[in-house]
């Protein structure tokens, strides 16, 4: 009975969507308040069904209901309850039901916070939201229906599959989908923008939070996945351009630079044409994504679906929401009315060249991605795009936004002096030049490692440049340290976060460059007694033993890491083979030491008793997940800002003009 409410309820929330979606913008366009008042309750009840809906699927698999097929599929009794409740998003239908809940959530959020947006916005906002949700509400009833029932119910599932029975994988495809998905409602409110024709900068304002709530999680959803595949796949890589990685990549890209466009146009009334775009671009790579990873067209460990017809219903949707935006967009985006004007040197103009290279850096992802599909569906002919083109045609274009990103920060509205930056970032300059030494000194990189230092240097730079901000503006070592401590409690907390974002960027970039420049590797088939050294570490294989899991047989070996003498470590990694598949996977061992780690891995074993072992050195690599880290708290910082909770700021001539209208319309006591 649990199943079939949760079904009939999956159907009323369509019916809710077609409603929804279309109501609410007919009285946004013609100002009928009674229809745009229907939207907020419409979006909360869509949300509350589907809530009931993926309650019920949750039952299910709670319980070991085996009558339904995709229980069935994906869930056996002896698993251990955190990877029951994972089982549920960790197949195509589950994930599918997981993407459209939180869909209808950000409807649900905006229907309850944002009280402030003028009606005509929220009820058009809604709408297009309706939209969307109609298109996927439709594809799990139609093509993805998770409650799909088997008779006779077997008595026993054939299991999750062992990849995803990890933690990592528990947690990191809900916090994923809120960064895709998130960009949905963004998408909604530039498509309502366009349809009402009425865009500034109190729209920028009200979508900014949004955007970047959105750009939080994908950030944290990226960096979980590409630590998932680095610990989990025993390959030791952390990413490596998978198509389904750039597909979550591609909408990063475009958001930062979404992000930084809506800041301009949210302070100076500019760029307004060119953020409605990026609005619709982003949402359009995320339905591609979602493409990729569930037609069938790529073989990943990501992916999850290879039917044809489910691609094809996606292709649908994807089609229909990317041209109909774009023919929205070219019909309604040239009678918007142009934004202030600003100086190619400025703030303003550092962020648009940020925009630019942010926009190229996506396109170069983009044909390397999609290039071998194209070609292989028109010709047959196949060929792979791997790591070296991107290494060749991303990084370059991300060298010049490293460059210019402290003097982004540090430049004027409106008009700047690129001189006078300059000098007052020559100080971050010679601390990025000093450490960049310092560390070339210590990892002893020899003098034809040009490209090496100088990715230390980018580094830096970004880090040391993103840090200066601080300083600057705080006018350290030229007031006293009183005066300059009450300039820092007084930063605005987007000050704050531009500083977190940009030096975790440098974070990054600095744990890349020295894990790809550094990182070690050795493969030996070791025997009990064996001892090894690398690295500056005596390593010795003790035993291996077996024992069992919940739903596992596991063979441990175990392994004692020295250096100068001393223990420092105790390895265990494994190779588990799952009862319910039969399946084998790698559990690798990773110990860390400062920022740098030593990873260990196991296969196979041979007669005489010895154990293909593998092991990495990997300097410096946990701060590629640290500077992660720090972008995403900058991003949590700049949503704590006050001002993106009361109205955008009306210039002093607005705000004369408008005080002169309401006088003249103001009756006096003689009339």
């Amino acid at each position: 009975m649990i199943i079939e409410i949760g079904h009939y309820a999956l159907i009323l929330a369509l019916v809710v969507a077609a409603i929804q979606s279309v109501f609410p913008v007919w009285g946004a366009v013609h100002s009928d308040h009674r229809l745009m008042g229907m939207a907020p309750g419409l979006a909360v009840l869509m949300f509350l069904l589907t809530c009931v809906s993926f309650g019920a699927l949750t039952w299910a698999y709670l319980n070991s209901d085996f009558s339904l097929l995709n229980t069935y599929q994906n869930s056996h009794s002896d698993k251990p309850l955190i990877y029951k409740i994972s089982g549920v998003w960790g197949n195509h239908e589950g994930s599918i039901l997981l993407w459209v809940l939180i869909l209808v959530l950000f409807g649900a959020l905006v229907a309850v916070f944002s009280r402030n947006i003028p009606q005509r916005l929220r009820a058009a906002t809604l709408g297009a939201q309706g939209w969307v949700s109609f298109a996927f509400l439709l594809f799990v009833i139609v093509a993805s229906n998770p409650f799909t029932r088997i008779s006779p119910a077997p008595l026993q599932g054939t299991g999750l599959n062992p990849m995803l029975q990890d933690v990592g994988l528990a947690i990191h495809p809900p916090i994923l989908y809120i960064g895709y998905v998130g960009f949905s409602i963004v998408f909604a409110f530039a498509a309502a923008a366009l349809i009402l024709g009425k865009l500034d900068a109190a729209w920028a304002r009200w979508v900014r939070p949004w955007i970047l709530v959105s750009w939080i999680f994908l950030t944290l959803g990226i960096a979980m996945g590409s630590y998932w595949a680095y610990y989990e796949l025993g390959w030791g890589g952390w990413w490596f351009w998978d198509p389904v990685e750039n597909a979550s990549f591609m909408p990063w890209l475009t958001g930062t630079a979404l992000l930084h466009s809506a800041i301009v146009m949210e302070r100076r009334d500019a760029l307004k044409v060119w953020t409605v775009f990026l609005a619709l671009l982003t949402f359009s790579l995320s339905l591609l994504g979602t493409f990729l990873v569930r037609s069938g067209v790529l073989t990943s460990v990501h992916a999850f679906a290879v039917d044809p017809a489910r691609g094809l219903f996606i292709l649908a949707i994807l089609l229909i929401f990317v041209g109909g935006s774009l023919t929205l967009f070219a019909w309604r985006a040239p009678l918007l009315r142009q934004g202030g004007l600003f100086a190619p040197i400025s703030r303003e103009g550092a962020l648009v060249l940020n925009n630019l290279f942010l926009t190229t850096a996506c396109a170069a992802v983009f044909v390397g991605t999609l290039y071998p599909l194209v070609l292989e569906a028109f010709s047959g002919d196949k060929i792979s795009v791997g790591a070296p083109f991107f290494n060749l045609t991303f990084g370059p274009i991300m060298v010049p936004v490293l460059i210019l990103m402290p003097f982004g920060q540090l430049l004027a509205w409106k008009r700047g002096d690129a001189l006078g930056v300059s000098q007052r970032l020559t100080t971050a300059f010679i601390l990025s030049v000093l450490a960049t030494v310092a560390l070339v000194w210590f990892m002893g990189v020899s003098t034809t490692s040009i490209m090496t230092a100088f990715g230390f240097g980018l580094a830096f730079w970004a880090i040391f440049g993103s840090l200066w901000e601080i300083v600057d503006r705080s006018q350290l070592f030229k007031v006293s340290l009183g005066r300059s401590l009450a300039r820092v409690k007084g930063f605005a907390p987007t000050v704050w976060s531009s500083v977190l974002g940009h030096a975790g960027l440098g974070v990054t970039v600095l744990g890349i460059v020295t894990t790809l420049a550094f990182e070690s590797e050795r493969v030996e088939v070791m025997r009990p007694g064996d001892t090894l050294e690398q690295n500056g570490y005596h390593i010795t294989y003790e035993k291996s033993w077996t024992q069992n899991g919940p739903n596992y047989e596991e063979l441990v070996s175990r392994y004692t890491l020295r250096k100068g003498g001393n223990v420092v470590d105790i390895m265990e990694p494994s190779k588990r083979a799952y009862k319910a598949s039969g399946m084998p996977m790698s559990e690798t061992s990773i110990a860390t030491f400062g920022f740098s780690q030593v990873y260990f891995a196991t296969g196979d074993t041979d007669a005489n008793g010895g154990i293909v072992t593998r092991i990495y050195f990997k300097p410096l690599i946990t701060l590629i997940w640290i500077g992660t880290l720090f972008m995403s708290l900058g991003g949590v910082i700049a949503l704590l800002d006050r001002r993106l909770r009361v109205g955008a700021p009306v210039s002093a001539r607005k705000r004369k003009s408008k005080t002169a209208s309401v006088t003249a319309a103001t009756p006096t006591p003689a009339e």
